[in-house]
């Protein structure tokens, strides 16, 4: 019982700030320094300046303005319109018919950016309009995008397992490893949900595509050579043990200015623009990262995470009944609070109740990352949710309810990832690893 009260004061102080309007990072930081101030008899000001600093001196961390960079620059590319005319030939004729476009596009675009909201805007601003002249459902076409723009959380090189990697101390290759199957595995769900709608749905009624030969359809696909060549040297090179994953993500960087200059997209106005890009959005992060570091210092020296440990262990529950509880946990968090802040803010007292269960570390990171991917589309604060709002001028209560089916094919995916962990842990473990980081 008494937790309860510095429990309670972390949450008033925590919701305050954030309800002011406070940033996330500072609002992190502010929470630490009142637990620190009134349950310990260290000096705040001195354990906040000594931790923020280490948290963001690390040399594992500088894999992720990179990524940002590189998927910052590839979104001014010609990217998504060549793989539109690279994939569609292929997607024609499945059940389903070209709708299969948004989630393949998103998967490839996964593979070489990070970021859900970077895939969603620069697979949706060329298929949105495609789907749309050839009279596809507009639910459809928008419920899919918004689900499968996801996967760039999951499919390496994910921004949410570079920040899980980083809280936790754990190898950000193994990680990337760890999300390539479960990432196709839910790619290809979404596809067999597209396949049946088609197939039962009256309303699924689009303009015929013209026939194209196998030969026509190759020529289309060297559209495809150059995503896949970035693909292949920024993941082989991590898989291969050629590269750290920082290293990985400075190979992505030049191959994704080459890739904009061989299409005539690289000006100097594009550069400094994804660099600008790249750098806010990095900043945001590291003070995410920074203030749920300091706050993790401020909780352990209370010792709040051991007691919160020791009382779930207290209710003696199965490990299948603990991660029920962190699945609606994390869905509930996930409406007010964005992936990676969901992350950073919860794994002080989330990381020992999962040891303490036995939970594989890895595994527990990919069951994160499929959680996080529902709270991108989950009202009221679904991050994908407002970006295709912008894109499409639709009522956030119709884009939210095309993306339900998505939602629950993602439920299903923690049961999958459940009922066989190995869709996570064996290639981490089998695949000979690079040097650290």
């Amino acid at each position: 019982m008494e937790q309860l009260i510095p429990i309670g004061i972390f949450l008033f102080v925590l919701f305050l700030l954030l309800g002011s309007g406070v940033w996330v990072g500072l609002a992190l930081m502010g929470v630490a320094y009142v637990g620190m101030d009134l349950f310990t008899s260290r000096p705040a000001g001195d354990a906040m300046i000594t931790k923020v600093w280490t948290s963001t001196s690390s040399w594992t961390l500088t894999a992720l303005p990179l990524f940002i960079w590189m998927g910052e620059i590839l979104f001014r590319t010609r990217l998504s319109e060549d793989m539109f005319k690279g994939l569609s030939p292929w997607m024609a004729r499945l059940p389903g018919g070209l709708v299969h476009t948004n989630i393949v596009g998103c998967t490839v675009f996964a593979a070489v950016s990070g970021s859900s909201a970077a895939t969603l805007t620069t697979v949706g601003k060329m298929s949105i309009p495609e789907l749309r002249r050839r009279n596809y459902p507009e639910r459809m076409v928008i419920g899919t995008l918004a689900g499968a723009a996801t996967l760039g959380l999951m499919i390496p090189p994910s921004l949410t397992l570079i920040v899980y990697g980083v809280t936790i101390n754990e190898s950000i290759t193994k990680l990337f490893m760890a999300g390539v199957f479960p990432g196709l595995v839910l790619a290809a769900m979404f596809m067999a949900y597209v396949a049946i709608v088609s197939q039962v749905s009256k309303s699924f009624d689009p303009s015929p595509e013209p026939p194209m030969s196998f030969v026509e359809k190759l020529k289309n696909s060297r559209y495809l050579i150059p995503v896949i060549c970035l693909i292949l040297v920024v993941i082989g090179s991590m898989y291969m043990g050629y590269a750290t994953a920082t290293e990985a993500a400075a190979f992505g960087v030049i191959g994704g200015l080459i890739l904009a200059a061989s299409q005539g997209s690289l000006s100097w106005a594009t550069f400094t623009d994804s660099l600008m890009g790249a750098v806010r959005t990095s900043a945001m992060i590291a003070l995410i990262l920074a203030g749920a570091s300091f706050l993790s210092l401020s909780m352990g020296f209370t010792g709040l995470p051991r007691g919160l440990a020791d009382l779930i262990a207290s209710l003696e529950l199965s490990r299948f009944e603990l991660l029920m509880a962190l699945l609606v946990f994390y869905i509930v968090l996930g409406m007010f609070l964005d992936g990676i802040s969901s992350v950073v803010l919860t794994m002080a007292v989330v990381e020992p109740m999962i040891r303490q269960a036995g939970i594989d570390i890895i595994w527990f990171g990919i069951f994160i990352v499929v959680v996080v991917e529902m709270a991108q589309i989950t009202p009221p604060i679904g991050f994908n949710l407002f970006v295709l709002q912008g894109m499409t001028g639709h009522e956030m209560t119709f884009i939210a309810r095309a993306a339900i089916p998505m939602f629950l094919i993602m439920v299903v995916m923690v049961f999958v990832l459940i009922a066989f962990p190995e869709l996570a842990t064996w290639l981490p473990d089998n695949i000979r690893q690079g040097p650290a980081g």
